[in-house]
């Protein structure tokens, strides 16, 4: 007897969640759970490393993420504006700058601004290294924002500009009270997934060195696994990534769900 469509999936779906509940019975059955909690799950680790998980490298995290983020994305509407400039120099030069800096990976752009410029000009950004890796977030991250930005401009109807012309406004304030308001309402889903990632690339600044009071959380994490000699540190930091992240991919989604149900 053929089987309707319907139960061969209900077979199907259900034999796929047997696997996976025999292969969780199996992880949880051979794993050593004495070496998993000493070594992941230490309590006094824990213990050691607060409150400056929270006070000090989470509060770090953010606070170097929003710099980057706001510096990019002022960075971006610069680079946006010259790729739709009518000038032909202005767009090879944005275009330029925008193909160079998403070519070239962000930790090697930190390590340039942080030790190559001073070496090579004998100036130190401001802020030490660490400024000098916020720069370098901005400049990369400026590049990414600028597309996503042109395209948010490029999305908004010709319509739009052509009736605040109309009415007598000159390009720039069209531009500023017209088309950018609109632009920067539709791509704030993918903005807000940049600073998402922008989270994430605060990391690399561990690989130019920083005081105690200036840590973000990747290299409190890297100090606590020496100072600890346990993995847990690490967990820990997962963990804290994992709270700043999530809200804000929840966010995302809720913007790009708000975003579809408007344009219906």
């Amino acid at each position: 007897m053929t089987l309707k469509r319907t139960t061969r999936r209900r077979l199907r779906d259900g034999g796929a969640y047997v696997v996976l509940l025999a292969a969780i019975v199996v992880l949880v059955t051979t794993a050593d759970r004495e070496a998993i909690s000493k070594n992941f799950l230490d309590g006094e680790t824990w213990r050691g490393m607060w409150p400056d998980i929270v006070l000090i490298a989470a509060k770090n995290t953010v606070k170097y993420t929003v710099i980057a983020f706001a510096g990019g994305i002022a960075l971006a509407l610069v680079l946006a504006l010259m790729r739709l400039s009518p000038l032909r120099l202005y767009r090879w030069l944005a275009t330029g700058y925008i193909e160079f800096f998403r070519g070239l990976p962000a930790l090697v752009v930190i390590i340039f601004m942080a030790l190559g410029v001073p070496l090579a000009f004998g100036w130190t950004p401001p802020g030490g290294t660490i400024g000098a890796g916020l720069i370098a977030l901005i400049m990369v991250s400026g590049a990414y924002m600028a597309e996503t930005l042109r395209a948010g401009i490029q999305a908004v109807p010709k319509g739009q500009r052509e009736a605040a012309q109309s009415l007598g406004m000159n390009g720039f304030w069209t531009m500023l009270t017209v088309v950018l308001p609109q632009a920067i309402r539709i791509v704030i889903p993918p903005l807000t997934n940049e600073f998402i990632l922008l989270v994430k690339d605060t990391s690399l600044l561990t690989f130019v060195g920083m005081q105690a009071d200036q840590v973000e959380l990747t290299s409190f994490g890297q100090q606590g696994l020496v100072n600890y000699s346990n993995a847990s540190p690490l967990l820990a930091i997962a963990l804290v990534y994992l709270v700043i992240s999530i809200p804000a991919s929840q966010l995302v989604a809720f913007l790009e769900r708000r975003q579809q149900r408007a344009s219906r």
